[in-house]
């Protein structure tokens, strides 16, 4: 029942940046929205040689937009040079269609041809090229132009939506074929690997006889001689038709026609007859009828194909796996690999992007209002995707050496790079610059830490303050920052141009009065304190950021900052300082812990989390202390009796400076604190913290108030030792209230489980005494600096103030200094105070990440709010909580001696295969940078051999031919100045796993107890298969698809044919479309609070949005089209429902990957859609496709497997596949029992699903044997006149009086013989209606008919349960009560994910 989606990784990813600080009041978006959806009109388009056809256009689109379409379109798609005209005059391509005069509904466009020019001439050749190549998924496997893959097509062969309704409902049943293949079903070892890229029937046609041309290429006889170009001639091509026909052609400015031209002699004159076209399509066809023929097959099929096949992603994906596609003869590709292409602009040599000029304009562009925003934020993502793919294709080209270094002489480590107006470096420590950090370790995580500071500050979004645009690629072994370049800068000395911050590590400092004043805006939402350090003269400099960050004013009068590598202060609990002792939470975890280097940071979401953390316990002391006035005030009488009971509470209170007096561990809840203002609650909304703010209380208020977190009581012995039965410790988050007569009574603290439905209308003050008082206080102290405000309130808020380590001492306010610890850093004396309290926050914010962070997400392993199925959602899950990778092995650790360990099985088992995968990779990065390039494909087959086969590879080839082999190797690729690189062949198996467990030690500190690949497998229940995904994405390895056999001991697994392709991997920016979120997470607040149709318009909105910022694809739109659809179900509207599905399964298999978790996920929600439309074939594959992909993912053993087949048994049901349908239902009953405890009412209710399939088996002794079961279960979990009981209890009478039927039946038939009398009996086939009636309650819909009253009732019960809950009752009782009462009464989505 997750709000909003805690456990779905794309909607997370898309969450974490935050969303910026937009000026503007929000609230004036819902009337500008309407602005903006001016309602389109129609125009009339005629082109020459076809019939004029009405193009529905809307007022923002540019005329460009309409080029587009025609290009685009199946009659006009071979036209690219031509101008559209209104009444003969010419529209301009960059003009917004409103502002064209005289453009209205019905106009007619005409469609005129222009006169060609070489790039015009260009153009349209490398558009024939892409025509040509429609259906072709090369590019998509090769990783290029932003193409990536999709098999939906495969599963749906096009039956979806429109052409779905041909199919009747409940179509013929027994034409369905509902066998899985062998592999899919439960409790099969195969994990073949050849299902992953099924072949699709349009593939196949254009590999033969689809083909339009044999070759089409440049002639050699380019460029035409002066004579020929005063005759209009632009270029040659050279082209053989299918029927063999050798041709040459000339592009004129007039068109193309045939020339006279062949082979071995030039002449330009036009053949007889020319055949003069103003298109190459037009020409072929008349030259060549297979031409003809076959080119309108293939854009018919193009244009059949769901655009979201073939739009091009924002950022490029790549597959790890690819079949062996035919190289063919390709002019285009040809060209571009020699010319450094971006974009169609780069075909005039000497025309490249200003990247930097290009990343800042857009930055400066006007955001007062919607419009504007939207048109800011479209050109900010459209450069950044740009620079991105630049950047990618310099960092591989710079390490092919494609590139000549700007200070050749160096040796090549130390060598740098432009390329494309691009500086490029590489990550390793040039000129010992990071030798007191650790070196090269340090060099290559000052990068990432660098990009996490420039997408901090990129968030914040200062005006006037300017980051470089930066991509961090890891190619071939190395890393490669590539980075805008700041104008001028080449041209001076470092040291002359740094005006503020330090180029030695604080030796010397300079600071600046403009860029205080600039990055003072940007200290509060990124937490950072102004501090003084001295500089080498013992001045004492002001600064606002860590020394490292640098202001350097560029030429273009900017002020930029850069290496941002300390934005976030140290991760004390992996930097050991001399004499320093951390808080005991660390200590008793086994740290401060020595790490490869010095730039061990904390994440931004732990700031924001610790710093939420700490704003709940201030304002629960301030109430405490209110009310402790308040009570003395009241009873002169009592005054004894209760100083001494709570006068010894409160001066407990404030020595919390460590968290360890109460030690609390807490949840970061997505419960809003509402109105907490917020001047007093210095939080903006560059909130990065956990899950999506779900409930945010109108998320369209400009700073975020932070969310209520639980505190759960856990003293020393209970984080690691004895956490309850359940391993999460006990929710007792009491404060000590006092009563009248002094005696202290625990109140529980209002927390929501960050997943129940209506989120808590500001009742948190009737729940805390005194916390109403605390914040009106808070307020008018930030309101009036505290004057007028008696001391005594103020001294509360100064105490309060004083125990949480705020910086001021009127107002909440945590910041931290990045400077603490760095090394040659110095503090002015009289700065030690604050410096000591900056140190013990540094400490508890470690405390905190130990003893609330990972306890908090093992937690939420275990209640299932967060399911991690692969590395990625794995990683994902631990940066939303704030927890760096490094802690992989203490997360681990910590679920060892969890008591619930059991339940835990997958998480360590992901998290496992995640920490030697890792630890693989690192080796592998080395190993890599030892391997020239003419062995890489040899270097790297037996690198995976040593990983991951059974097979003791190396030692069994005979010596000699090994020798004779590498000899013959190198006399053939003999490369100049290539070393004898073969060091990497003497490595074998049980080396590289004695360097993976070592890795594991001194990396992760945890101990693996293996020896090879086959003892992994055997003691950690991992798959080979899964082994080998994770670390080809990690790597950026693609390899062949097809079976391999791991687990032979005759010969090795891969061969060097094997190995496809190198990939690079690449972190860069994601810059956010600020708006369209807003209205998204106002959508969502407004779903959970039943509102469904507000809801469903808020998130129509946020899509439109979202396309206008984003283009057609991306992440965020797939979570929004998914949600949309599961609102369009709910609401009734299955059709609807289907086609937002398909849309997000297409997206996020070419957004994410085909078998990402989410892609997963996806196929589950449409094959649902599906069975509701009736189309239950379509249904069955999409679930084993699932299946199969989760199989090859993560394995059985995982809780979503339960849903998944819980799911296929039902549909299996439904079409009366019995046996089958058991397998899988019984497979997801011990799944069920094993990670929800068999008490779980989800167990109960796989009992039933079972019952019921053996029912219709007429089984009935097994049904009331499973029945019962799930009685038994409803009976103690929710008592006897709960609903589900009586309804268990009726449906067993049921079976009961069916079973006596049978028997007296049987017993009649053993009597009498074949005379007997027998009454008919009853064998139900289930309905239709009642198997989508089980589906929706196993996928957590339910529909229930309200009134606007029961609604009222339904809130005021969803409140009051909650604070039941609070007040005590063990977890276990939490997760079995609260959900299921809930989803019996609730008429929505019970987890919209």
């Amino acid at each position: 029942m997750n709000g909003g989606g805690a456990h779905n990784p794309s909607e997370e990813e898309s969450k974490q940046d935050g969303a910026g600080d937009t000026d503007g009041g929000e609230d004036s978006n819902e009337q500008e929205v309407i602005v903006i959806q001016d309602t389109g009109f129609t125009v009339k388009i005629q082109a020459p040689g076809t019939e004029p056809f009405d193009l529905q256009v809307s007022p923002q689109e540019m005329v460009q937009e309409i080029h587009q379409v025609l290009m685009d379109r199946e009659d006009t798609c071979h036209r690219t040079c031509f101008s559209l005209q209104l009444d003969s005059n010419v529209l301009d391509n960059f003009a917004e269609l409103k502002s064209i005069e005289g453009l209205q509904e019905g106009s007619l466009l005409k469609v005129v041809e222009e006169p060609y020019t070489v790039r015009e001439a260009r153009i349209h050749v490398r558009h024939i090229r892409d025509l040509l190549k429609g259906l072709d998924p090369s590019d998509a496997y090769n990783g290029v132009d932003c193409n990536s893959l999709s098999f939906l097509s495969v599963f749906t062969d096009g039956d979806l939506g429109d052409s779905g309704k041909r199919k009747k409902k409940g179509s013929e049943l027994e034409q369905i074929d509902c066998t899985p293949p062998e592999h899919i079903l439960p409790g099969s070892k195969e994990r073949p690997l050849l299902p992953l890229q099924p072949q699709n029937k349009d593939w196949k046609v254009i590999m033969t006889p689809m083909q339009c041309l044999k070759v089409l290429t440049m002639s050699g006889w380019n460029p035409p001689p002066g004579n020929r170009k005063m005759h209009g001639d632009l270029m040659y091509l050279y082209m053989v038709t299918v029927e063999e026909r050798h041709i040459s052609i000339t592009a004129s400015t007039r068109g193309f026609y045939l020339n006279q031209s062949t082979t071995y002699t030039f002449n330009p004159k036009p053949a007889n007859p020319s055949f003069l076209s103003h298109s190459l399509v037009e020409l072929l066809s008349q030259i060549s009828p297979a031409f003809k023929k076959n080119f309108t097959a293939l854009q018919k099929k193009r244009v059949q194909r769901h655009p979201f096949e073939r739009i091009a992603t924002p950022f490029q994906v790549y597959s790890w796996t690819a079949p062996q596609v035919d190289h063919t003869m390709d002019c285009v590709r040809a060209e571009d690999a020699y010319t450094s292409r971006l974009g169609y602009e780069e075909h005039i040599p000497g025309q490249t992007r200003d990247w930097n000029e290009e990343l800042q304009t857009t930055r400066e562009l006007a955001r007062k209002n919607l419009p504007d925003r939207l048109l800011r934020e479209r050109a900010i993502f459209k450069v950044h995707s740009d620079f991105a793919a630049a950047a990618t294709r310099g960092s591989m080209a710079v390490i092919d050496g494609n590139v000549m270094a700007i200070n050749p002489g160096e040796e090549t480590r130390m060598q740098m790079f432009i390329w494309n107006n691009i500086f490029f470096s590489l990550g390793f420590d040039v000129r010992d610059h990071y030798r007191e950090l650790g070196g090269d370790a340090a060099a290559h995580a000052a990068p990432t830490n660098d990009l996490n500071g420039v997408r901090a500050y990129g968030a914040v979004d200062v005006e006037g303050l300017y980051t470089l645009g930066t991509v961090v690629v890891d190619y071939r072994g190395y890393r490669v920052t590539a980075q805008s370049i700041i104008p001028g800068i080449l041209e001076r000395e470092q040291e002359q141009s740094v005006i503020y911050g330090s180029i030695d590590f604080g030796k010397t400092v300079v600071s600046h009065g403009k860029y205080l004043e600039l990055l003072e805006r940007t200290s509060r939402p990124l937490k950072v304190q102004r501090h003084n350090v001295l500089n080498e003269k013992d001045e004492s400099m002001e600064l606002c950021s860590s020394v490292e960050c640098k202001g350097i004013i560029g030429n273009d009068g900017r002020h930029y900052i850069l290496d941002l590598l300390r934005t976030f202060p140290p991760d004390l609990n992996f930097l050991p300082v001399e004499g320093e002792e951390l808080s005991p939470e660390s200590v008793r975890e086994g740290f401060p812990r020595q790490h490869r280097h010095r730039l061990a940071c904390l994440r931004q979401e732990l700031i924001e989390a610790f710093v939420e953390h700490r704003y709940l316990l201030f304002m629960k002391m301030a109430a405490l202390q209110l009310m402790q006035q308040k009570a003395n005030k009241e009873s002169k009488l009592a005054t004894l009796t209760e100083n001494s009971s709570p006068g010894a509470a409160v001066p407990a209170l404030p020595s919390t400076e460590t968290p360890d007096a109460s030690a609390e561990s807490s949840e970061t809840s997505t419960e809003t604190l509402t109105d907490a203002n917020s001047d007093a609650v210095h939080t903006e909304t560059t909130s990065t913290s956990d899950a999506p703010q779900p409930a945010a209380t109108e998320a369209t208020t400009t700073e975020a108030a932070p969310k209520t977190e639980p505190m759960t009581e856990t003293d020393s012995s209970a984080t690691t030792t004895t956490n309850a039965s359940q391993a999460t410790p006990i929710e007792d988050n009491v404060v000590p209230t006092v009563t009248t007569n002094g005696s202290l009574v625990p109140f529980a603290t209002a927390i929501q489980n960050g997943e129940c439905e209506s989120p808590l209308e500001g009742k948190a003050e009737d729940i805390i005494p005194g916390l109403a008082q605390a914040k009106e206080l808070a307020e008018s102290l930030a309101a009036e600096d505290g004057s007028g405000i008696d001391p005594k309130s103020r001294e509360v808020v100064l105490n309060a103030c004083k125990a949480v380590g705020s910086i001021s001492n009127t107002s909440f306010d945590i910041r931290f200094n990045p400077d603490i610890f760095s090394p040659g850093v110095r503090f002015p004396e009289d700065s030690a105070d604050d410096i000591q309290k900056q140190k013990q926050l540094l400490k508890d914010a470690g405390a905190f990440m130990v003893s609330c962070q990972i306890p908090s997400l093992v937690k939420d392993c275990l209640d299932h709010s967060a399911l991690p199925m692969d590395g990625a959602t794995l990683t994902e899950a631990l940066h939303q909580r704030g927890i760096n990778v490094r802690y992989l092995g203490n997360v681990l650790a910590f679920v060892d001696q969890t008591p619930a360990k059991a339940q835990l099985e997958h998480f360590y088992r992901i998290g496992i295969s995640e920490l030697i995968t890792r630890c693989a990779k690192h080796i592998f990065k080395t190993y890599l940078q030892g391997v020239e390039l003419s062995a890489l494909s040899a270097a790297v087959s037996h690198f995976l051999n040593c990983f991951l086969s059974s097979f003791d590879a190396v030692a069994h080839l005979p010596a000699d031919e090994l020798v004779s082999r590498r000899k013959n190797r190198k006399r053939r690729n003999r490369v100049p100045g290539g070393g004898d690189n073969t060091a990497w062949a003497s490595l074998t198996p049980s080396e590289l796993w004695k360097n993976i467990v070592s890795e594991a030690q001194s990396y992760y500190h945890f101990t693996l107890h293996c020896e090879n690949a086959d003892q992994v497998v055997e003691k950690y229940g991992l798959q080979k298969i899964t082994l080998l995904r994770e670390i080809s994405i990690k790597a950026g390895i693609q390899i062949l698809i097809k079976e391999y056999n791991f687990d032979s001991r005759h010969k090795p697994a891969f061969t060097e044919e094997d190995i496809l392709n190198i990939f690079p991997v690449v972190k860069h920016v994601n810059p956010k479309a600020s708006d369209a979120f807003h209205f998204f997470q106002s959508g969502q607040a407004k779903v959970q609070q039943g509102y469904l149709k507000e809801g469903c318009e808020l998130i129509n909105e946020a899509l439109n949005l979202f396309n206008n910022v984003y283009g057609a694809m991306h992440v965020e739109i797939c979570a929004c089209l998914r949600l949309l659809a599961r609102l369009n179900y709910i609401m009734g509207d299955h059709h609807e429902a289907l086609s937002n599905q398909q849309k997000a399964v297409l997206m996020s298999e070419r957004v994410l990957g085909v078998e990402h978790p989410n892609t997963i996920q996806e196929y589950m929600h449409l094959a649902l859609y599906c069975f509701a439309n009736g189309q239950l074939s379509t249904a069955l594959k999409l679930l084993y496709r699932a299946r199969y992909l989760m199989l090859m993912v993560c394995g059985e053993d995982h809780p979503e497997m339960a849903l998944l087949d819980s799911n296929i048994g039902l549909v299996l049901h439904g079409v009366m596949e019995y046996d089958l349908s058991l397998r899988f239902l019984e497979n997801a009953l011990a799944i069920n029992s094993k990670y929800h405890g068999p008490r779980s009412l989800k167990v109960a209710l796989s009992h039933h699903l079972v019952a019921r399939v053996y029912e219709s088996k007429a089984e009935f002794r097994s049904a009331l044997q499973q029945e019962k079961e799930g009685y038994t279960i409803y009976k103690n979990q929710v008592g006897e006149a709960h609903e589900k009981t009586k309804e268990s209890s009726e449906y067993l009478k049921y079976l009961t009086q069916q079973a006596v039927a049978l028997q007296r039946t049987m017993n009649e038939i053993y009597k009498n013989g074949s005379n007997a009398s027998i009454m008919p009996l009853k064998f139900t086939a289930p309905s239709m209606a009642s198997v989508l009636e089980q589906l929706n309650i196993i996928n957590g819909i339910i529909f229930i008919p309200l009134s606007q009253k029961d609604l009222e009732n339904l809130k005021a019960e969803v409140q009051r349960r909650q604070q039941l809950q609070e007040s005590g009752k063990s977890v276990e009782d939490l997760t079995v009560d609260g959900p299921l009462e809930l989803e019996d009464k609730i008429p929505m989505d019970v987890n919209v994910d």
